[in-house]
């Protein structure tokens, strides 16, 4: 008997088709498509309306979210109601809290049955907190999913490349991602850890805004916050499978560094007026941008407590930004914090079986849990 053949993956496009959609021309979607022609892709760049998308046509440059930036010529400009339907590749470059209304506009927009879908979004999915690449895998199937993460501001991005990271549990689509970007002098990792690559990036994103926040207090006491933060992120993205180097790699340290050190971060600049009292809801205004973190925070914070993880800064940063917690009583509750005692084995190794045995039915117990609360099922 012949052994069985592997199944071919459904998310590799057939041979010489290369077509990217960036669905959202704000500025990393606008950069993300610039690069993408840059490395031989023939990209479209959707735009949310007709104005708009005339408006970059005729311009050949977006003055609102990335001024100074040629448009490729190769580089296609229209409205998202052109479709999908000759995509290999469709990158969603909204934000995480759009992203379910996007997601069930695409089988209307003719995304083909073996077009790959990249989610470009830092943050969770309301209402539950849940990882994008999870509700498109949901939606869609898991080899056909992915996304990009990384230390990735849009300007210095196109004008003195990036460090970014394409994951996916599907390697060819990883890969064929990873190969796009180099071609256009971009540095990046292919991963196969999604999940922790998009909670590095939630991660980061409140870590920045804590920082922030904190900064005045005493430097000690922001790098306290973004470390706190990292690890009860850091005990979620284990429940989930996701993996360590994915948090202390580029999509998370990396980023966090590249996200503390710019004066430009919208994260950050959230915390500072945070700091100033300025009330959550309006910093968006004030910033004249959408700020993920303040939206991803308060979803993260109910994720981890869903999921039964101790998580008191996380739970503290979300009720700053609520309104409900003075920043005096913020910064104490993270200069006393104390992080869970570390699992201590024995030096002899003796026990070490046991420990694993232990650690593996824990997470198969998570796995379970995982799949019960999971949303968007229904779609699959």
């Amino acid at each position: 008997m012949p052994p069985d053949r592997p199944r071919p993956s459904l998310s590799l496009p057939t041979p010489g088709a290369r077509r990217a959609v960036v669905v959202g021309a704000g500025s990393f979607g606008t950069a993300i498509a610039v690069l993408l022609a840059r490395g031989g892709v023939r990209t479209t760049l959707q735009a949310r309306t007709n104005e708009q998308a005339e408006r970059l046509a005729a311009d050949r440059e977006n003055h609102t979210y990335l001024p100074g930036v040629a448009l490729p010529q190769t580089l296609r400009i229209e409205a998202v109601g052109a479709g999908l339907a000759r995509a290999d590749y469709v990158l969603l470059a909204v934000p995480s809290q759009s992203l379910p209304g996007v997601i069930a506009g695409l089988p209307a927009a003719q995304l083909p049955r073996r077009a790959a879908i990249v989610s470009l979004a830092k943050g969770l999915v309301p209402p539950q907190g849940t990882p994008p690449t999870l509700l498109l895998a949901a939606r869609f199937g898991t080899d056909r999913v992915a996304c990009v993460g990384g230390p990735a501001h849009a300007r210095e991005m196109v004008d003195a490349g990036a460090a970014l990271v394409a994951a996916s549990t599907d390697e060819a689509l990883a890969l064929s991602l990873a190969s796009f970007f180099q071609r256009a002098g971009v540095v990046c990792e292919a991963s196969n850890d999604p999940v922790g690559v998009e909670l590095a990036g939630a991660a980061k994103n409140a870590a920045a805004l804590a920082a922030g926040a904190t900064e005045r207090q005493g430097l000690n006491a922001a790098g306290a916050a973004a470390g706190h933060i990292f690890a009860e992120v850091w005990r979620f993205a284990e429940l989930l499978g996701g993996r360590p180097e994915s948090l202390i790699g580029l999509a998370g340290t990396g980023d966090l560094v590249a996200t503390a050190l710019a004066p430009q971060s919208r994260n950050r600049r959230a915390g500072e007026l945070l700091a100033d009292g300025v009330p959550g809801a309006e910093i968006p205004a004030r910033i004249g941008q959408a700020v993920e973190a303040l939206d991803a925070v308060p979803l993260l914070s109910s994720a981890l407590t869903r999921a039964g993880i101790d998580a008191p800064v996380t739970s503290g940063l979300a009720r700053l930004i609520g309104g409900e917690l003075p920043l005096d009583d913020w910064v104490a509750l993270v200069r006393t914090t104390i992080p869970p005692p570390a699992r201590w084995r024995r030096p002899d190794g003796s026990g070490a079986g046991l420990h694993r045995l232990r650690e593996r039915l824990r997470a198969a117990a998570a796995r379970r849990a995982r799949r019960r609360r999971l949303p968007g099922a229904e779609g699959t």
